[in-house]
Formats: structure tokens, sequence, C-alpha cells
């Protein structure tokens, strides 16, 4: 598999748990949240799924045939503003991993777009602060 094909299918499962909206061939569409999609075939399950017509459904399952687009209607997180503001604090111990989705602090501490995923002690609940003031200087 290509560096591309691997960039598109991260991609793709990035978007689960994640609102979308998914256009299909049949000319439908569907919103809600991206719960389980298979990368190869586009195959895919919505759940809390509405139609155009505002039908609800649970879930919804659509054949990858049928999808014509997805659309992710949520902003995406931007790593790599992470990384910058984490360097002011941490000067060249920053790597950041956009393609994979973390960011190491000091090759100990691990932040993804939900926190601090690995790692403890007074680095990281450094990181923790950076990351908890970044969260909410985004939602102002």
């Amino acid at each position: 598999m290509s560096v591309a094909q691997r960039k598109l299918a991260s991609e793709i499962v990035a978007l689960v748990d994640k609102p979308v909206t998914v256009n299909t061939t049949t000319n439908k569409k569907f919103t809600g949240t991206l719960v389980g999609i298979h990368p190869e075939t586009l195959t895919l399950c919505i759940a809390e799924a509405k139609d155009e017509a505002g039908q609800e459904a649970r879930r919804v399952f659509l054949n990858g045939a049928v999808v014509a687009q997805i659309a992710s209607t949520e902003k995406p997180f931007d790593l790599k503003a992470l990384a910058t503001r984490l360097e002011k604090v941490f000067p060249t111990m920053v790597k950041l991993y956009e393609d994979q989705g973390f960011i190491w602090v000091m090759d100990k501490v691990k932040v993804t777009e939900q926190g601090v995923t690995e790692g403890s002690g007074p680095a990281a609940e450094r990181v923790k602060r950076v990351y908890d003031l970044f969260i909410s200087d985004s939602k102002a």
C-alpha cells in the first residue's frame, strides 16, 4: 500500500465517532455519527441517522457501492497548532506525528486530540495544562 493510500485510509478511519453527512448515488442524504466503516469498500454504519425528509433511524448501514460522498461536519482538531504551543513550553522536545494523530513531548508524554494518553509525572501534568488551555482557547 502506498503512502497516499495509507493516508487516505487513516483519514477515513479518523471520521469514526464524528458527525458526518453522507450523500448516496441514489440521491439520498443522511446525517449522523459515523460509528463503523470498512475503509476498502466504504461500507459504513451511521448512528442516530436522519435523512433529508427528517426520518430518523437508530442505525443506518450503507453499502459502499452507493456511497457518493462522506463529509465531516466537525471542525478538525488542529494538532499542528497544539504542537506549536507545546514547543513554546518545551523547546526542541516536541515531535509531531500528524499522519498518526499524536505528539510526543520529551519522548515520554503522548498527546492526541483526546489529551495526554501516555506518560505521568510533572512533565505530563504540564503538558495536560497546555492541552487544557489550548482546548479552552479553541472553544472561545
